[in-house]
């Protein structure tokens, strides 16, 4: 798997006789908060408290993922808000 937020690059044509897929950022990190939820949220956690500089409320970096192209992982972590 290729994660990216530009697939234009990364073709099936040219990745599929290696078994690769590409995959933008936004699906995979869906995906993986539906197989562990609370680990998606403790990293989330952990990458807001890392952001000092001013820090961040929990809707102020759910506002910065969805401005970076992740509006499906946002509307997906709002539920666990409490947790990030």
């Amino acid at each position: 798997m290729i994660v990216t937020f530009n697939l234009d690059d990364f073709p099936d044509s040219i990745l599929e006789p290696f078994g690769i897929q590409a995959q933008h950022p936004d699906q995979f990190i869906s995906h993986l908060i539906q197989i562990d939820p609370y680990a998606v949220c403790d990293a989330a956690k952990r990458q807001r408290a890392s952001l000092q500089k001013p820090p961040y409320s929990v809707n102020e970096f759910l506002d910065i993922l969805a401005r970076q192209g992740l509006p499906q992982t946002v509307r997906k972590l709002r539920r666990y808000a409490e947790r990030i």
